[in-house]
């Protein structure tokens, strides 16, 4: 056969794939088993190679996936978004206090009745949520619900709270007074840009995103969050619930939302390579004890905090029912990466860490928990094919 033939033929196959990959959000799991699978075969060569790049993925690449989950929080809290007005967006916040609050619970609650207090300075991993995982979950199985934003929410609000808490025990570099006034100053420009009518992105991120971003890394604070303050002043349009996982095509704005979500999936890739790398061995007191605070102490506290908070006269989200938020609790129960981060933060290394990274690693079954409860309660992509969605 023709050389040439042949290479025509490899590079569609390889097109078809990163498609099928990308249109089913696989790239992050592929990532995560690609690293599970070198890191107990070839465990030199990985680290190796993990070391030299976690920098640029972690600090910088993951500023990019921030920023897309706080574009698509601000534009649930615009009129008509899922989470307008802050009876609506007050409650995950109230969901995460709950989230973390239960999880803490369990967990010393856990290590207690195990007599090993030694573990009990690893509670922040039991607290830690995978937003991206949850991401694209819930984009999978509840695209057209205010699920994706409710969601996001409880995860960046329980990370940066476990990011604050982490932060003054592993400091990026010595904190500069300088930080601070970077931060403002990005916030300052990013608001004259808004004011003088700027439409494209290009010059929020250039810009003013490039200054957050030195701002918290000489802050101390984890420069992953850098383009957050950011985000708010982008363009945005506000998005009916039946579009909002997946708005048209259409614009320069929705354009640039498409390019930004291809380059936040290679990035999440890189993401699960560099931190999902955990020898499959170790498996101890703090495993199990992280294990039941995710996948039991923070659905439960999500589930009891939004209910004592719709009692008191808080709202939850458009077309989000008890049983979505089922399904929402058990996705955001899964720690994995953000949590191994945390591990490495506030645990020196040895027997502990190792215990609390097999824990950490093993919330990922939350996950799967999340669509087995989708199936079973057919909600979302599950629903009836009748398409009469039964309300609980």
């Amino acid at each position: 056969m023709d050389l040439h033939v042949q290479r025509r033929r490899a590079a569609r196959l390889g097109h078809r794939l990163y498609g099928y990959l990308f249109d089913r959000f696989l790239l992050l799991p592929v990532g995560v088993a690609t690293a599970l699978i070198w890191a107990n075969s070839a465990a030199e060569s990985y680290f190796s190679f993990a070391q030299r790049i976690s920098f640029v993925v972690n600090e910088i690449g993951m500023a990019f996936f921030f920023a897309l989950a706080t574009q698509e929080i601000v534009e649930a809290a615009m009129p008509g978004g899922a989470l307008h007005s802050w009876r609506r967006w007050g409650l995950p916040i109230v969901a995460a206090a709950g989230g973390i609050i239960g999880s803490l619970s369990i967990y010393l609650m856990f290590v207690d009745a195990s007599h090993e207090s030694v573990l009990s300075q690893g509670w922040p991993i039991a607290c830690a949520i995978d937003v991206a995982a949850a991401y694209y979950v819930l984009k999978t199985i509840l695209p057209r619900s205010g699920a994706l934003p409710f969601a996001l929410l409880i995860g960046i609000a329980t990370d940066a709270f476990g990011l604050f808490v982490v932060a003054p025990l592993h400091p990026v570099i010595a904190t500069h007074t300088a930080g601070t006034v970077l931060m403002l100053m990005a916030i300052g420009l990013a608001g004259l840009m808004r004011a003088i009518g700027i439409k494209a992105f290009l010059p929020y991120l250039a810009i003013s995103g490039t200054v957050s971003w030195f701002g918290f890394f000489w802050s101390g604070l984890h420069p992953a969050f850098a383009l957050v303050p950011v985000v708010p002043f982008l363009p945005h349009e506000p998005r009916r619930l039946d579009l909002f996982a997946d708005p048209p095509d259409d614009d320069a704005t929705h354009h640039f939302e498409h390019e930004w979500h291809a380059l936040v999936q290679v990035v999440l890739f890189l993401f699960g390579l560099v931190n999902a790398g955990v020898a499959l061995r170790g498996y101890d007191t703090g495993s199990s004890a992280v294990l039941l605070a995710a996948l039991v102490g923070r659905p439960a506290g999500i589930l009891a905090s939004v209910g004592l908070a719709v009692l008191a006269g808080l709202h939850l989200p458009r077309h989000l029912g008890w049983r979505e938020l089922v399904v929402l609790a058990l996705a955001t129960s899964s720690g994995f990466t953000i949590a191994l981060f945390f591990a490495t933060a506030v645990v020196a290394i040895g027997p502990v860490l190792t215990q609390l990274t097999i824990g950490a690693l093993a919330t990922g079954v939350g996950l799967l928990l999340a669509f087995g409860a989708a199936r079973l309660l057919h909600i979302g992509r599950f629903a009836d094919r009748s398409g009469e969605k039964r309300r609980p």
